[in-house]
């Protein structure tokens, strides 16, 4: 190879660095500079009186306490439910798996009528409920459905993925040793894909956390801290709306750190 060859080469990358740098600098541009502005428009004595405010207080700890619930129940029945779709074939499979996606592509205000027609007191869920004594409409339990609802792909298709992954040869080798497919899953098949499982249950309590369209829709109250920030933004204007807004979005960056972090370390 000449020199001039070496050179244009050499050239050519540079130029192929810079494009992508430059792609990769607009692209993190984009994600990080409406969060920071978010933090650098605040007034301190909005922050701290928001801060101190019982209902912001509330709406946070009321959004993190029934998108974690809402996760650790959904689990019992997405975990098993994806490791049937990754090691058993049987008919309509593929179709099952678009259905699961739905929540996923569907705009979520469409998805919180849909579910407010299945939860209301007219529908055979709401109908069984009300004579139990009890109203899902608005209720704690509603914003949870509507949390499950938009969030449970994220979970089910993290740990397909990591069931899919095992390798075959263990679960056989502990089938031949006289293990029961029960104790092959639980002490094999799941710590083996825990960590897209942790993943998925990571992604699926964020998403339910900051879940607005579906909530807004099936229970405007109790707020949760996205419905409270737009109510604010409606009522009183951006003023009003940033400093939850900022207090929220802090909470829920450290919180996924943190997550994050215990993820990895699995």
């Amino acid at each position: 190879m000449s020199i001039f060859e070496s050179m244009q080469i050499t050239k050519n990358l540079s130029a192929s660095r810079l494009i992508l740098l430059f792609a990769s600098g607009v692209a993190l541009f984009f994600l990080i500079a409406p969060l920071t502005g978010v933090f650098l428009s605040l007034k301190a004595p909005n922050l701290f009186e928001t801060a101190n405010d019982i209902q912001v207080r509330n709406s946070i700890f009321r959004t993190l306490a029934i998108s974690c619930l809402a996760t650790a129940l959904s689990s019992l029945f997405a975990i098993p439910l994806a490791y049937l779709l990754a090691r058993k074939k049987f008919p309509l499979k593929g179709l099952l798996e678009a259905i699961i996606d739905i929540p996923v592509v569907i705009p979520h205000s469409a998805a919180g009528i849909a579910l407010l027609g299945f939860i209301s007191r007219d529908s055979m869920v709401g109908s069984l409920a009300s004579k139990a004594g009890f109203t899902l409409v608005g209720s704690p339990v509603a914003i949870g459905m509507a949390m499950a609802f938009v969030s449970l792909p994220f979970l089910i298709n993290s740990a397909k993925e990591g069931f899919a992954a095992v390798p075959l040869r263990l679960e056989h080798a502990a089938a031949t040793l006289g293990a029961s497919e029960f104790t092959v899953f639980t002490k094999i098949t799941l710590p083996v894909a825990s960590r897209s499982v942790v993943s998925g249950l990571v992604l699926m309590f964020a998403r339910g956390m900051s879940e607005f369209g579906a909530i807004v829709i099936v229970a405007y109250h109790p707020m949760t801290t996205p419905v409270m920030i737009f109510d604010r933004f409606n009522s009183f204007g951006l003023d009003y709306a940033r400093p939850v807004a900022a207090i929220f979005i802090a909470i829920t960056i450290v919180l996924f750190i943190f997550l994050r972090s215990y993820q990895k370390k699995r």
